[in-house]
C-alpha cells in the first residue's frame, strides 16, 4: 500500500513500544520516531533506528527541533508517552498539526489542576489539595481530611503513590516524598474514593476514549482485578463487567470530563472509581492506556496504535462495538516493594500447557535489577483468551498455583511473588 501519510511519533517508553508504533501506524503511512537523547532512548536508538526513521530531537530548543520534524513534513503527530505529552502538545503548535492544546495537556499532566477544573464545571468534586512543601500537610489535611491519597501531582504507574489513614504518618510521607535527591516537585492530597464491594473483580474500570473534532467516542471500557496494596494493578479484563446503568453513567461521566477539559482531538485513558454512589474519576489521561495493545490483539480487534494514528490525521472514528466472543485478560505479578535482583522463574512450562493461556511475558533476566517502590511494577504476566468470565478466573487460580518468580532481597532472605502475595521462600 503506498504512503498516504507521513506521522510523527515523540517516542519515549510508554503505553506502546517502538515495534507496536511502528506495525500500527504502517496502514496509514510512514511513522518518523522524534528522540529526545536519554539513557533510555539512546538503549533503544538502535533497533528503533532498524524499524523506521529516526529525528534525534534539540532537548533545549523546541523551536529548533519542530524544524527538523518539518524537515520530513508530517501529516500527524502523536505520542504514547506520557512524560512527553507536552512536548508533543508544543511541538503540534509549531507545525501547525492537530493535537491536545497545551492548557489541556496541562491540565491533563497536573492532577491537581485537573481535579480543580473538574469540580469548576460541576463533573465531579473529588477534594483535593496541593503540598509544595512538608510545612503545607497541615492545610492539605485540613481540606481533604483522612482517609485520602498523596500521589505526585505529575505522575504515572502509581509512582509515590500511598493511602493515608493516620496523620502522623501522612505528616512523614510528605516530608519524604518532598525531600532528598528524587524527590517529587509537589504532591496532590485527594479524598480518597471507597469502592463498592465488586468482588471478584476490581472496583474501579478504565475507559479508552476517541475525540475528533470533539466529538467523544468510547471504544472500550477495561475491567481490572483487584488492585494489590497500595494502589499496584494486577490485571486487565476484557469486556468488563457492568450492570448497564453503571456502565452507561460511567460513560457519561468520561465524556463530560473529557469536554471539561478541552478534549478536542486525540485518544484518552480515564481511569474511574465503582463506588456506592456511582462511578467518579479517578484521573484522565491524554494518551493511549496501558495494556491496550496486548488486549486488541488477544480478542482479534483494531489495533490502537492505528485509531491513535486514524484521530491524529483529522478521522473522524465511529463508536466500537462493546463485547466480542470471547474474554480476554492480562494477570501480572507485582514486583517487591524493596526491590532487588531478579532470580528466576518457576513453573513456567506448565503454566504454558494451560488452555486459555496465550502467553506469560518475563520481561527480567536472571541477575537483572529490580526496581524499587510502590509503582505498578510488574515482574512478569500471562495473557489469555478464554470464552467466559467464570473460565476466565478458573484460568487465573490454576496460574497463580502454579506460576511464581523469586528475587533476591537485600538484607533478606530470597523472595518467591506468586500473583500479587509476596511471600518467603521456603
Amino acid at each position: 500500500m503506498p504512503d498516504r501519510s507521513v506521522i510523527a511519533v515523540v517516542y519515549d517508553r510508554g503505553s506502546a513500544t517502538a515495534l507496536d508504533i511502528v506495525d500500527g501506524l504502517a496502514p496509514l503511512g510512514t511513522p518518523v520516531l522524534a528522540m529526545w537523547p536519554s539513557p533510555d532512548t539512546d538503549s533503544v536508538r538502535p533497533l528503533v533506528e532498524d524499524l523506521a526513521p529516526v529525528v534525534v530531537l534539540d532537548p533545549g530548543d523546541l523551536d529548533a527541533s519542530a524544524e527538523l520534524l518539518r524537515a520530513h513534513r508530517p501529516d500527524a503527530i502523536v505520542t504514547f508517552s506520557e512524560s512527553r505529552l507536552s512536548d508533543t502538545a508544543e511541538l503540534a503548535v509549531r507545525l501547525g498539526l492537530p493535537y491536545h492544546a497545551p492548557e489541556t495537556v496541562r491540565l491533563l499532566r497536573d492532577k491537581y489542576a485537573q481535579r480543580r477544573r473538574l469540580r469548576e464545571r460541576g463533573v465531579d468534586s473529588v477534594r483535593s489539595h496541593r503540598l509544595e512543601q512538608p510545612g503545607d500537610w497541615a492545610a492539605a489535611l485540613a481540606a481533604v481530611g483522612l482517609p485520602a491519597v498523596l500521589k505526585p501531582s505529575s505522575g504515572e504507574g502509581s509512582r509515590s503513590t500511598h493511602l493515608v489513614e493516620d496523620a502522623e504518618h501522612g505528616a512523614a510521607l510528605a516530608g519524604e516524598l518532598l525531600s532528598g535527591t528524587d524527590r517529587e516537585a509537589d504532591l496532590v492530597l485527594e479524598e480518597y474514593l471507597r469502592g463498592r464491594d465488586c468482588g471478584p473483580y476490581g472496583d474501579y474500570v478504565s475507559v479508552e476514549s476517541a475525540v475528533s473534532g470533539g466529538r467523544v467516542s468510547h471504544w472500550a471500557v477495561t475491567g481490572k482485578f483487584p488492585l494489590a496494596p497500595p494502589f499496584r494493578e494486577t490485571g486487565q479484563i476484557r469486556p468488563a463487567v457492568l450492570p448497564e446503568p453503571e456502565h452507561a453513567a460511567t460513560l457519561r461521566l468520561v465524556t463530560d470530563a473529557l469536554h471539561a477539559l478541552g478534549v478536542t482531538t486525540g485518544i484518552t485513558h480515564t481511569e474511574v472509581k465503582l463506588t456506592p454512589a456511582g462511578p467518579r474519576i479517578i484521573e484522565v489521561n491524554g494518551r493511549l492506556g496501558g495494556w491496550q495493545v496486548q488486549l486488541a490483539r488477544l480478542a482479534g480487534d483494531p489495533h490502537p496504535v492505528t485509531l491513535a494514528g486514524r484521530l491524529a490525521l483529522g478521522e473522524q472514528v465511529p463508536d466500537a462495538p462493546e463485547g466480542g466472543e470471547r474474554v480476554v485478560f492480562t494477570r501480572s505479578f507485582a514486583a517487591p516493594v524493596e526491590g532487588g535482583t531478579y532470580a528466576g522463574v518457576q513453573g513456567l512450562r506448565a503454566t504454558l500447557a494451560l488452555d486459555g493461556v496465550e502467553s506469560v511475558v518475563c520481561p527480567f533476566s536472571p541477575g537483572d535489577p529490580v526496581p524499587a517502590g510502590v509503582q505498578s511494577g510488574e515482574i512478569g504476566w500471562v495473557e489469555g483468551a478464554v470464552p467466559d468470565h467464570d473460565t476466565m478466573f478458573q484460568v487465573v487460580e490454576e496460574v497463580l498455583g502454579l506460576l511464581s518468580f523469586t528475587v533476591e532481597v537485600p538484607g533478606r532472605q530470597q523472595r518467591t511473588v506468586s500473583g500479587s502475595v509476596l511471600a518467603p521462600a521456603s
